[in-house]
């Protein structure tokens, strides 16, 4: 019976034990699997941005390099610092970082990010790089020179040691802590050497005005990083990826304006990055860094798709008051309208796609913090009046009572007359209270459709 009972359940328990070796051996498979293409996303990325690092050093050198007369060339490198600061970013994300104090870093790249966007947009024939703006960028030009040295150190060991990524994890996670390993003292050293910058000497362009910007003045309450990441995403849309991963971190907490900086997997690789303010949750910037390849839209199509945008996401009274393009992206400025009176104080910058008319950036700090203004006030001088101080040979094609900053920033009524003389446009601000020629700008050649 025994013997029976034997020859019946040692096949039986030889195959479940087979079984059990076979399921064991497939999930360690899975595992290594699973191990190995995270390493080499890891891998990737890490060589990735040392490239990218690498490539904004040269930039930068070559920025420097090119003569102030030449300000195509100035924009050109201008954008290319954006977007290698950009790409960098992203790399950063994907790495293991996120117990490793690498926040200033991202800081200094944030803030590369924003000079270089906010210079590259403006019209640097009527406003050129300052000495400061110069020293600042020979500044960060030494910076990042020091910054590659020592991820080539990094990078080195990693190759000639083969050191694996994951081990990074393994010793951020472990509860000694990491000790001794080559790839998180490195990445110390590179976020030390970061901190060490000065606060100070980024120039105005920095940020949306000279002055320096507070949240204390904002309406709202504090908001968690929970409620922004819903904001984040409810204003993505389509544009962030289906069941989007978000990382967020709570930005410059201890000075006057303490925001959340997130980054949202778009469609495709990008990853789209945003900033909003803790306080009332306000939406400052946010930059799609996808390539695009062709232009398809008219001025008029990538017009549209812009005010739309704006209209949807609550910029009302809104008036496009400059236009640039360059690398199949057209930039529009618009100006908050009261009372029919363009305020050139309270904008808001869009960036739309030229293939698909999607919108891949938005600069509103200068909408955030403006002063609201609810009556503009009346003019003391006429239209005629002040028209009548205007040079003879200049050609009135437009004209718009507007506000404007004078020099000590504070709100100044003018009208407003755009038009040609000698073949170039310009835009003339004459006091609406004085009658006496406030400011003048030229507009360049590729804002002229504005005004058709």
């Amino acid at each position: 019976m025994y013997a029976r009972l034997s020859s019946i359940m040692f096949p039986i328990a030889a195959l479940l034990f087979a079984g059990a070796l076979f399921w064991g051996y497939q999930e360690h498979q899975e595992k290594n699997s699973i191990l190995i293409k995270a390493e080499n996303q890891y891998q990737r990325a890490f060589h990735d941005l040392s490239n990218h690092m690498g490539r904004l050093k040269e930039q930068l050198g070559q920025t420097l390099a090119v003569s102030s007369a030449s300000q195509g060339m100035q924009r050109k490198g201008l954008v290319n610092i954006w977007r290698l600061t950009s790409e960098a970013q992203n790399e950063i994300n994907q790495l293991p970082l996120a117990m490793l104090p690498f926040n200033k870093a991202e800081e200094f790249l944030t803030r590369i990010s924003s000079f270089a966007y906010r210079t590259s947009v403006r019209d640097l024939t009527k406003q050129p790089l300052t000495k400061d703006e110069m020293k600042m960028m020979k500044s960060l030009y030494a910076t990042a020179n020091s910054v590659n040295e020592q991820l080539g150190k990094v990078q080195e060991a990693v190759i000639s040691d083969r050191l694996r990524w994951m081990d990074v994890e393994v010793a951020m996670a472990s509860e000694k802590g990491p000790n001794d390993n080559m790839i998180i003292d490195g990445f110390k050293t590179v976020d030390k050497q970061l901190g060490e910058y000065p606060e100070t000497g980024w120039g105005p362009s920095a940020m949306s005005t000279d002055r320096k910007l507070s949240t204390a003045g904002l309406e709202g309450k504090d908001m968690t990083q929970d409620e922004v990441k819903r904001k984040a995403l409810d204003f993505l849309g389509s544009q962030a990826s289906s069941g989007a991963n978000v990382k967020i971190s709570d930005s410059g907490s201890k000075t006057d304006m303490p925001v959340y900086s997130l980054s949202v997997k778009g469609r495709g690789d990008a990853n789209i990055q945003m900033d909003y303010t803790r306080k009332g949750g306000h939406l400052l910037w946010f930059m799609n860094p996808r390539q695009v390849k062709s232009r398809r839209l008219n001025f008029d199509t990538a017009r549209n798709k812009g005010s739309q945008f704006l209209l949807r996401h609550g910029y009302k009274d809104v008036t496009p008051v400059t236009y640039d393009e360059y690398d199949h992206v057209s930039v529009f400025t618009y100006a908050q309208t009261v009372r029919g009176v363009r305020n050139f104080s309270d904008k808001v910058t869009v960036r739309v796609a030229l293939d698909t008319g999607e919108i891949v950036g938005l600069q509103a700090s200068d909408h955030v913090f403006a002063k609201k203004i609810l009556d503009p006030g009346k003019p003391k001088v006429t239209k005629q009046q002040a028209q009548s101080g205007l040079n003879p040979d200049f050609k009135v094609e437009n004209y718009s009572l507007s506000l404007i900053e004078n020099d000590m920033k504070e709100p100044v009524l003018c009208h407003e007359f755009d038009g040609k003389i000698d073949n170039r446009r310009y835009r003339i601000f004459m006091s609406a209270e004085t009658g006496m020629e406030e400011s003048i700008e030229e507009i360049p050649d590729a804002a002229k459709a504005i005004y058709k």
